[in-house]
């Protein structure tokens, strides 16, 4: 086994490792409960997922043809910052619209800090409320 069979091997493991992360990051965002863990599943393992692609398509047409893609290094680079800031810029949206937590979620210490101390208040006779009706 030469060492371009090696480098070509290690490409494949590449794409296979990111397309079996983009699987996993769909069912994460099938399965999660709120809009805030589905953007964590889309924004973290996708983008790991087509970084892990799309370096192992640059590695592949390195070692096999010698082309050395400055596409692709700038499809890396633009996917490496886009994607977490996009994500949180959903985050940010979908919280200042008062977009509620999964039950799970625990204690939600940002809300003071933005609405303030009625907003807190009125949130947990909501809670309250809605519990009662519920029974």
């Amino acid at each position: 086994m030469s060492v371009n069979q090696i480098v070509e091997w290690l490409a494949v493991l590449l794409i296979l490792a990111g397309s079996i992360i983009s699987v996993i990051s769909a069912y994460g965002m099938i399965r999660l409960p709120d809009v805030y863990t589905r953007s964590h599943a889309a924004t973290k393992s996708a983008t790991l997922s087509v970084l892990a692609c799309l370096l192992g398509a640059f590695i592949y047409f390195w070692s096999h043809d010698g082309f050395f893609s400055i596409r692709l290094i700038l499809g890396i680079v633009f996917v490496f910052i886009t994607a977490p800031v996009a994500g949180h810029l959903v985050c940010r949206a979908a919280y200042r619209s008062s977009v509620p937590l999964a039950e799970g979620s625990g204690e939600d210490m940002l809300k003071p800090v933005l609405f303030g101390e009625e907003a807190t208040v009125l949130s947990e006779l909501e809670v309250t409320i809605d519990e009662h009706e519920v029974k």
